[in-house]
């Protein structure tokens, strides 16, 4: 196979809880991202592990009587089938809990230490007599020591949001045992990574290796300023790697877990007849990691410093995402939107969550929302009443037959979706796969209205018109298919069918250019159920858990992890969903304050203020939008007709045409402003504003009111 050779990763799920809704952003992100560069004819492999060392699973086995392997091997199992439910599929899944990853650990650490990067220094921390182990932050618990709040983690106050360390908590105690943590002082060993700081900022700061935003928070916050020494190792007792020089010590998981990747390439080449060099000792290969913006510092700083003291590739691009919110609002175990992978798979078609998750994934760090009922609509709409539409009304009446010998004239159609193939790989490329999937439903559109004009239903009634019958099929399944090789990244079951129905496997995208002729067709099988609401529900109260008698439920955060345990800043660091605060530096990882630079870069904050009496001016109303439509003659224009409530309508003129299909703004809510006075167009009177967030272009987002709220009630 000719082309790039790439190597892809997706970070490592720590195997102290099972896959969520939210840890699957990444993973469908990262198999749609593989699944289009083989389908371009490049050689790519996607490789991941479970990240298995660290305190909590230390102890988690413990109090379950038996050991860390025997629970980590549960836990893989469990991962690996909720992974293969979304057809997520691995070119190898490890764990770092193995002896490649013990070797490669070790050939990595000697580099350090040649390089003279490595030192020793005293830690103090708190320590738990009744566990006998040092805690990290998130094992502590106490009152905060600025705002007196109580049952406050060891690093920061949610309430003040003041940060600190755990030894400044007021009356601390053990999550783990309930004790009174003790103050105990231990040896660590540090790699001074300020040494590299020259490589770094170049690293950083040239080239593509990093979105801009990216980019521009490691500058501002980290590589200003001299960077702190890196804690590496931690005192026994610990679940993990006994440091070969340091007996006593354990590499910190956030050491070994992205060696994982390697670890996982060296099982990949075994079994392959691979050569390791070639994926990590090769300029020609590309190196690609998808991240949650949360563990950001480690795979930008620590890792880079890493691979480059020991002579390995480093990343071509480091991709990073955003968290993932429910209907507008944090996960929530009580509410029943902290939804279990295998919950999902129990009641709807994991089909649908790939397809919705791509039309929100862009090339930014924006944090993406699943709204149950865009989601159901979405669905609905695109795949079954768009996309498997066109299959469904037209192979039936010529199933058993063969497509036209010559593919007929279309009008262009063909030629003209043949022609979008180049933006759409563009965008797949660039991990826009919102982009992607509006150009293709915008292709969808121009064939389904090809179908309802050429009406082969009407042509089936009459004998004489079936050469007729034949081409008008024969167009609108190469239109189906078509379609199909473009969205094959994202469904993979849908490309399974369409091979079956016209016998032509999809293998390349290049299939994308040329039509099928003279093909039989075989018999058309249903391809997709709509979403019905009631699934929803239904997996939904599956997930719904009661907070403890007495207790007010702990409110989960986007990127929380699902462990049964408390969530350890120590023990997840290459978990999607785990906190990536650590003790050693007492910074808290947020790639948010870097998009939010860049919002104020493209559109500074006013220095106007306005008063109070001005902002109650501003009349701003909930509306729901009951028609949505183009506008004949506007390039960027929608017209809405907004319900308020009541018997008020308003209509609106929206720019909005280029990121919004008119179909999918119906019933949906908004923010308008109700009293803008009345502007008239060319194209009619525009009585208000619907508000958006963004700088524009493509770049615009509309705003939606929490569940819960009305049409007509006033936004204040």
């Amino acid at each position: 196979m000719s082309g790039r050779r790439i190597l892809v990763t997706a970070a490592l799920p720590y195997a102290n809880g099972h896959i969520h809704i939210g840890h699957l952003v990444e993973y469908i992100q990262t198999d749609i991202w593989v699944r289009f560069q083989n389908l371009r004819g490049h050689r790519c492999i996607y490789l991941c592990a479970d990240d298995t060392h660290g305190t909590a699973i230390m102890i988690r086995a413990r109090q379950e009587g038996r050991s860390e392997e025997e629970l980590i091997g549960e836990m893989q199992q469990a991962h690996v089938q909720d992974f293969s439910g979304f057809d997520i599929v691995f070119d190898n899944y490890g764990s770092t809990n193995s002896d490649e990853n013990r070797t490669q650990c070790a050939e990595i650490w000697q580099s350090l230490r040649d390089a003279g990067l490595v030192h020793q220094k005293q830690v103090t921390q708190l320590f738990d007599p009744v566990e006998g182990t040092f805690l990290a932050d998130r094992f502590v618990r106490g009152t905060c020591p600025k705002c007196d709040a109580p049952d406050q983690y060891g690093d920061s106050c949610d309430q003040c949001l003041a940060n600190f360390s755990p030894t400044d908590l007021v009356d601390p105690r053990s999550t783990l045992s309930g004790a009174t943590p003790e103050t105990r002082t231990a040896d660590h060993l540090f790699v001074q990574i300020e040494q590299l700081h020259e490589f770094l900022e170049e690293w950083t700061q040239d080239g593509d290796h990093l979105q801009s935003e990216v980019a521009n928070y490691l500058k501002g916050h980290f590589l200003g300023e001299p960077l702190r020494d890196w804690d590496v190792s931690r005192p026994e007792p610990y679940f993990g790697f006994e440091i070969p020089d340091a007996p006593g010590h354990f590499w910190y998981v956030w050491f070994d877990a992205p060696i994982g990747y390697m670890a996982s390439t060296h099982q990949w080449c075994a079994a392959n007849d691979e050569d390791f060099d070639t994926w990590w000792r090769n300029p020609e290969t590309e190196v690609h990691h998808f991240i949650g913006k949360d563990i950001t510092y480690f795979h930008t700083l620590f890792w880079p410093a890493m691979l480059k003291t020991a002579g390995f590739n480093l990343p071509t691009k480091v991709h990073i995402h955003g968290f993932l919110t429910v209907d507008g609002r944090k996960m929530s175990k009580s509410e029943g939107t902290f939804i279990q992978a295998s919950t999902y798979l129990q009641h709807l078609d994991p089909a649908w969550l790939r397809y919705y998750y791509a039309t929100k994934l862009g090339s930014r760090l924006d944090d993406l929302d699943l709204n149950l009922d865009e989601f159901v609509t979405k669905v609905n709409t695109d795949l079954v009443g768009k996309l498997v539409n066109l299959a469904s009304r037209t192979a039936k009446f010529v199933s058993g037959r063969d497509l036209a010998d010559v593919y007929p004239d279309d009008g262009g159609l063909f030629a003209a979706a043949a022609e979008a193939g180049g933006r759409i790989a563009e965008a797949y490329e660039a991990c826009d796969f919102n982009s992607a999937m509006r150009e293709v439903m915008a292709l969808a559109d121009a064939a389904n209205k090809f179908v309802e004009d050429a009406a082969p239903w009407v042509l089936k009634k009459d004998p004489n018109r079936d050469a007729e019958l034949v081409d008008v099929c024969s167009i609108a399944l190469n239109l189906f298919r078509q379609l199909v090789v473009y969205l094959a990244p994202v469904l993979p079951r849908l490309v399974e069918q369409t091979d079956q129905l016209l016998g032509d496997p999809i293998t390349h995208w290049d299939q994308s250019q040329a039509p099928l002729a003279g093909t039989p067709v075989g018999e058309f099988q249903h391809m997709m159920q709509r979403v019905d609401p009631k699934q929803v529900q239904a997996m939904i109260d599956d997930s719904r858990e009661a907070p403890p008698m007495g207790d007010a439920e702990p409110e989960e955060t986007p990127e929380q992890a699902t462990g049964d345990t408390s969530d350890d800043n120590d023990t997840a660091p290459e978990s999607v969903s785990e906190d990536s605060s650590t003790e050693e530096t007492g910074d808290t990882e947020a790639a948010a304050p870097a998009a939010a630079c860049e919002a104020h870069e493209q559109e500074p904050l006013t220095t106007d203020n306005c008063t109070f009496d001005d902002f109650m001016k501003v009349d701003m109303r909930v509306a729901r939008v009951a028609q949505a439509s183009h506008v004949e003659g506007a390039d960027k224009l929608l017209q809405l007709v907004l319900d308020l409530g009541g018997d008020v309508r308003k209509t609106v003129f929206a720019g909005i045409k280029g990121v919004y299909q008119p179909e999918d703004l119906v019933d949906r809510l908004v923010v308008c402003c109700a009293n803008l006075a009345p502007r008239k167009m060319r194209f009619g009177t525009s009585e208000g504003m619907v508000l958006a967030a963004g700088p524009g272009g493509e770049d615009i987002f509309l705003l939606a009111p929490d569940s819960g709220a009305v049409p007509g009630q006033r936004v204040h």
